[in-house]
């Protein structure tokens, strides 16, 4: 059967040279069109709230701050995890999303949600804010 292939070949060059240049031109066109960026962005959407609070140690965060708006962060609609640190005057809740959820859309859920859980926490200690709009390859850059 290669036989035959090649002798096809031998024996119509031009329609082979044309087909050849052909698929020259249509691979050329289409390497072009391909969408391919250098550091392709693989990490999740995510949603951080962070708050500060300079004067209580981690335990107190972790009481006062962080678990009361994990509670009321936990059921907003597509949302995958959450998870956070409480340090040193500082808690940092992370909002996990599918993947098909928008980060905008995420974010006005988080920011509505974040209105209600705030009430929970006691005033004067701290005010719960949304991080900026980052994705994970921030981290990997750095």
């Amino acid at each position: 059967m290669l036989d035959r292939i090649i002798l096809f070949s031998v024996q119509n060059k031009l329609i082979i040279g044309i087909l050849t240049i052909a698929l020259v031109f249509w691979g050329s066109w289409s390497a072009l069109k391909l969408p391919i960026d250098a550091v392709p962005d693989i990490t999740n959407n995510q949603v951080q709230v962070i708050t500060y609070s300079p004067s209580l140690s981690p335990q107190e965060v972790e009481r006062l701050i962080t678990a009361p708006l994990e509670l009321g962060l936990s059921n907003i609609p597509d949302l995958v995890e959450i998870r956070s640190i409480s340090r040193f005057g500082l808690s940092v809740i992370t909002s996990v999303f599918k993947d098909e959820t928008d980060i905008y859309k995420a974010r006005q859920l988080v920011s509505e949600r974040l209105v209600s859980a705030s009430e929970l926490i006691p005033p004067g200690i701290g005010r719960p804010e949304l991080g900026p709009v980052s994705t994970g390859l921030g981290e990997i850059y750095q």
